[in-house]
């Protein structure tokens, strides 16, 4: 790896789910969760994946740690391929590559005390007992938590306490990569905050890199330097945030922000807000073409019969026939 490849390289990531049975036995459509995501990720950097419950980002991010084997495609990280490696032979990168969860509380063990929580991956890692906890009793200080509260169980921390935790789990193996899948959005909007301010702080003292995964598009205008808009398992718009946001150019994406509330009362009357209709088609039975095309106010012919491919647009990537205004 070299130092202008990029930390983490995606191509074509599918993820397919077999279909439910019905009462008769009979297996439905399989669904197809993540269809054909492909990004780059650099060193130090951000990258937000946003869109509606249910367009795959999750998964996207399970498949990253591999915590879900993707059906096809790979997940390069620092240029080597690890979609396909053996679990043993995964495990001294997993040090590298961490996961930050959606809810603090369930993801954290209950029946254990918080010196016990963020030591583990260091415990698997082959350190020593003593070590890793004084690890842990560091990274509690890092992420803003009393170390003398190193015995409490998880139970006894509020909830943006209990997410300060899973950060600090997260941190111990000394990461270059974390994947924070909707980090703050089981927290109170004062907490939200804090929370964003703490992964901001840690970013620049540790150089970190971050897939932060969210639906609340303002939480991630404020963390990303790029922004990938999916849905139904597919990108639809990838670029630059200050282009994404200030000049959209896929249709789904200019709905998205219209949805975005203003701080200035005048400019919340002003502006246009961009309504679809009807709900997102299911991704067991999507649509022929684009698959945004039953929602999208521009459709043509052409949308419902060839599927767009991500191409260049406005110094940015879309998958769009007629992008822009």
């Amino acid at each position: 790896m070299t130092t202008t490849d990029p930390l983490l390289s995606v191509r074509d990531l599918t993820m397919t789910f077999p279909g439910k049975r019905s009462a008769t036995g009979r297996r439905g459509a399989p669904v197809r969760a993540v269809d054909g995501v492909s990004f780059d990720l650099a060193a130090g950097q951000t990258l937000g994946l946003v869109g509606e419950s249910g367009c795959g980002k999750s998964t996207t991010g399970r498949m990253l740690v591999r915590l879900l084997e993707p059906t096809s495609g790979s997940v390069t990280f620092e240029g080597k391929d690890i979609s396909r490696l053996s679990q043993g032979a995964l495990r001294p990168l997993r040090r590298n590559i961490q996961m930050v969860f959606q809810d603090p509380h369930s993801s954290l063990n209950p029946r254990q005390t918080v010196a016990r929580v963020i030591s583990d991956p260091l415990l698997v890692q082959g350190w020593s007992a003593a070590d890793a906890r004084r690890r842990a009793a560091e990274l509690m200080d890092l992420v803003g938590l009393i170390p003398e509260h190193i015995d409490r169980y998880p139970h006894e921390f509020s909830g943006g306490q209990a997410q300060r935790i899973g950060i600090a789990r997260s941190l111990a193996t000394s990461p270059r990569l974390v994947i924070a899948d909707e980090p703050v959005s089981a927290l109170d909007v004062s907490v939200q905050a804090q929370i964003v301010n703490l992964m901001e702080r840690l970013r620049t003292e540790l150089g970190l890199a971050y897939v932060f995964i969210a639906h609340d598009l303002s939480v991630v205008k404020r963390v990303s330097d790029r922004v990938a808009v999916m849905y139904l398992g597919r990108i639809v718009e990838i670029g630059a945030k200050h282009l994404l946001y200030e000049n959209p150019q896929h249709p789904y994406t200019r709905a998205l922000l219209s949805a975005v509330p203003l701080p200035d009362p005048a400019a919340e009357r002003r502006r246009e807000r961009i309504v679809l209709l009807g709900d997102p088609p299911s991704p067991a039975a999507p649509p022929p073409g684009c698959t945004f095309h039953p929602r999208c106010p521009k459709a043509q012919q052409l949308c419902r019969t060839q599927r767009p491919l991500l191409q260049l647009a406005a110094s940015r990537e879309v998958a769009c026939h007629f992008p822009g205004d």
